[in-house]
């Protein structure tokens, strides 16, 4: 009868146990390759605030990776529950395949994008190649660094970028704005799988005259500690590409895991001032009106092109450009 009731009150012990440990939530957020500081910064006030609003604590993992990478690592079965990326066709691919919702991009406010950037340039010291705009990119002389547009989001903004610069430049002759692509694309000194990678290439490693990343990306290096040094110079050019940081819900996995509501919520407050002021403070283009007004005479003038405008939608872009054989493989071959 004691064995009975030492054994019972063991197994009910470790069911409280059980119970008590399983009560912390834990979200797995799988994002782009240079985000690391955003959401080290992001994720810690998202704890507090759910903690305060909701009394329970949650745990927020973090991916970071190339963002067609990292689509390709969910499909395969990684247990992401949200994604905050910076490539719309990296979510399709994903929607395309049932893991997000087919409506994801009305899910959330701004086609479900809480803040944006654009393309722009850095240079060396001087700016000693005199750069410009996107004329100059295409010199014998000059050597560019960008990440690989077959496994980064941020890449293929910049292919983007260049031919809808050529497109206005050219008036839409596709046969001249193919030439001008091809160029930006054979002038590639370095080709990183991230942006990470291109960043320490052109920096750290000394490799072409202009890294083309995303403009919140130039100017956290230009103003960061680590490359003060080196005295790096921000050209924005005036004509680039709208580029949106889409996030998603990832319903395959929050289904499963039972996290639905907590992963809603944590992309929500993305979008409240707070978080909005924080993203701007790492140079992101932010949605909310109020707080885009505070931060206006940090960011240059720029002409912003949404690709869909041009080269319709992103199912399309998806399949024409950057799918196997596609426009960029064909450029790339050249």
């Amino acid at each position: 009868m004691k064995l009975k009731s030492v054994v019972g009150s063991a197994l009910l012990l470790a069911s409280l146990l059980g119970g008590t440990a399983s009560a912390q939530v834990t979200l797995l957020n799988a994002s782009f390759d240079v985000a690391r500081e955003t959401f080290v910064a992001i994720n810690p006030k998202f704890v507090e605030h759910w903690k305060a609003t909701t009394g329970q604590d949650i745990k927020i993992d973090q991916s970071f990776a190339g963002t067609s990478r990292q689509a390709q690592d969910i499909i395969q079965g990684k247990k992401v529950d949200t994604v905050t990326f910076n490539q719309v066709t990296d979510i399709e691919f994903l929607a395309e395949r049932g893991a997000v919702a087919k409506d994801w991009a009305q899910q959330f406010p701004n086609n479900s994008s809480p803040y944006y950037s654009t393309i722009a340039f850095l240079v060396r010291k001087g700016n000693p190649k005199n750069i410009q705009s996107w004329d100059d990119l295409v010199r014998d002389d000059v050597k560019l660094v960008f990440p690989n547009p077959k496994t980064s989001g941020n890449a293929r903004y910049t292919y983007l970028a260049s031919w809808l610069y050529a497109n206005e430049a050219f008036g839409g002759d596709e046969a001249k704005i193919k030439q001008f692509v091809a160029k930006v694309l054979g002038n590639v000194e370095s080709f990183p799988t991230g942006g990470r990678g291109a960043t320490v290439a052109f920096a750290q490693n000394g490799q072409g005259d202009v890294l083309l990343t995303f403009e919140s990306e130039v100017l956290n290096i230009a103003g960061s500690e680590e490359f003060k040094g080196s005295e790096l110079e921000v050209v924005v050019p005036p004509v680039s590409v709208l580029a949106e940081f889409p996030v998603a819900v990832v319903d395959r996995v929050v289904d499963q895991k039972g996290t639905r509501k907590e992963a809603t919520e944590y992309l929500k407050f993305q979008y409240t001032p707070e978080i909005q002021r924080l993203l701007a403070g790492f140079n992101y283009r932010v949605t909310d009106p109020a707080v885009a007004k505070e931060f206006e005479s940090k960011y240059a003038p720029v002409k912003l092109i949404n690709p869909t405008d041009v080269l319709g939608p992103w199912t399309e872009i998806q399949s024409r450009h950057f799918a196997a054989n596609g426009v960029l493989d064909q450029l790339l071959a050249k």
